[in-house]
């Protein structure tokens, strides 16, 4: 019954936007060669069903990583747990949000993800890749209330803070972006690229050493 509402919802989103797919990928292709906030690797391991007992072994086990092997490896293990849901219709739907986000079919996939957070407003991880898709298509004040979202429900999501000192970098807001970024490194040291974007931000917000 479940997966029969879903493909309900799927054949009501694919006639509803599919007459402006071609416009919407020729009409924006710099929000295709945007940076995204980190993500979930492609290929996720299995997990176990205990969330937050989980996710607390593994938050310590990324900070005392030895290497970076080790630490993607946690990493994966922690987006697994967030991708979970107890919904095999929120699942099918976030499968086909993501591969409508893969071929850049922007109007399909944010369709798909407004049905799931309406659906199962406390998975958390559909607010995150709704936040992201506005991101790219600069649509900042509807990814940061998703992102407000997903950090009520998980204050350690560290691709939602690196998201959002993207965000305030953009904006011309470095201090907020500062703080944001260090949030996320605090909670993931081995997250990339950020390293050297709290560098080049204390240096602006806080000046160099002397």
């Amino acid at each position: 019954m479940t997966l029969r509402f879903a493909h309900a919802i799927l054949l009501a989103v694919t006639l509803t936007v599919a007459p402006s797919l071609t416009v919407s990928a020729q009409d924006d292709p710099p929000a295709a060669a945007k940076r995204k906030p980190p993500e979930a690797p492609g290929k996720l391991p299995k997990v176990g069903a205990d969330h937050s007992k989980g996710l607390e072994f593994l938050f310590g086990a990324l900070k005392a990583a030895p290497d970076e092997a080790s630490a993607k490896h946690v990493e994966a293990r922690i987006w697994a747990i967030w991708l979970q849901t107890p919904s095999d219709t929120a699942a099918l739907l976030m499968m086909r949000a993501k591969a409508a986000m893969d071929a850049q079919q922007i109007d399909v996939a944010l369709k798909l993800l407004d049905a799931i957070i309406k659906l199962r407003p406390d998975y958390t991880e559909a607010w995150n890749r709704r936040a992201t898709l506005y991101y790219l298509q600069n649509d900042y004040t509807h990814s940061l209330a998703d992102i407000e979202q997903v950090l009520i429900r998980e204050p350690r999501h560290f691709g939602a803070l690196a998201g959002l000192g993207m965000i305030m970098q953009d904006l011309g807001d470095d201090k907020r972006a500062l703080d944001a970024f260090r949030k996320a490194l605090a909670i993931n040291p081995h997250l990339e690229k950020v390293p050297e974007l709290i560098k080049t931000l204390s240096e602006k917000v806080e000046g160099r050493d002397i």
